[in-house]
């Protein structure tokens, strides 16, 4: 989930990426990163800035090559290399972990997740496959589905993991906002504003649900909505140069422009239908 673009930091650089990607290509950006706070379950919280992190993951580093078979070790040291976008790396400790124990969930998830975050897709969706049971669904995992199905241009079957996940965990904000980011790339506008409101409207939504329903508001033509909603995070100035930005490569694209006229024709139909 990303925002606006604006400044060069990577998740507005992300950000930028999603937004030209929808306006001009409709190609999907989206990452399937889900590790906020503690690494994982039972770990000691992340720090959040880069030095520390970097020390963090250093330490942990020391500690896998002291011991690179220990479960824990690795899945950690794994997780704290995804925070700083060294997938490649992440990949290589996660994919040695998954040959010691091969029927590990817990560690197919982590290394699906980190081919994913390197691109490698349809790798990413074989391993997240053995990833969970049907007797023990897990929402991240199928989130994480969700969203190596959109970058594989299946936007039907992640809108299909994204409502399984759902229904383990109601109006989860960062799977609402994946929903939405999905219906927006499958060219359906409305259902992704509606996903995108319901995300913003949980409690524990962040920066990046909000500048996501930004982004999609903008993309509708809403862009007095759009720039309300960017201010919640972002300053006045950078808010409206955001939502300009957009505007602006909605006016170039005749991709975009082609989108709204058929989505303003399905807006017409169903009214018409609605009438009768």
């Amino acid at each position: 989930m990303y925002g606006f673009p604006g400044s060069r930091s990577p998740a507005k650089t992300a950000g930028l990426c999603l937004a030209l990607s929808l306006t001009l290509a409709l190609g999907a950006c989206k990452s399937v990163g889900d590790i906020t706070g503690s690494l994982r379950p039972g770990s000691v919280a992340a720090p959040t800035d880069e030095t520390s992190l970097r020390a963090y993951a250093d330490s942990w580093g020391r500690k896998y090559d002291q011991n690179p078979s220990d479960k824990m070790t690795a899945l950690t040291y794994a997780a704290a290399l995804r925070r700083l976008t060294q997938y490649a790396q992440a990949t290589a400790v996660l994919q040695r972990a998954a040959a010691k124990f091969p029927d590990d969930l817990e560690v197919l998830g982590a290394y699906g997740k980190a081919l994913a975050d390197a691109g490698r897709w349809q790798e990413a969706a074989d391993v997240l496959s053995r990833a969970q049971t049907p007797e023990r669904p897990n929402w991240s995992i199928l989130s994480a589905l969700g969203s190596v199905s959109d970058q594989l241009g299946d936007h039907p079957a992640a809108q299909e993991y994204y409502r399984a996940a759902l229904k383990i965990v109601p109006d989860q904000p960062s799977v609402l906002s994946n929903l939405g980011l999905s219906y927006a790339l499958a060219k359906t506008l409305p259902s992704a504003e509606e996903a995108l409101q319901r995300a913003v409207a949980q409690p524990a939504a962040d920066m990046r649900v909000r500048q996501n329903y930004a982004l999609v508001l903008a993309l509708e033509g809403k862009f007095n909505e759009a720039e309300v909603i960017s201010r919640r995070d972002l300053s006045p100035q950078d808010a409206a140069a955001n939502v300009a930005s957009i505007r602006q490569m909605i006016a170039q694209s005749d991709t975009w422009r082609d989108i709204q006229k058929l989505d303003a024709k399905g807006r017409r139909n169903g009214a018409a239908t609605a009438a009768r």
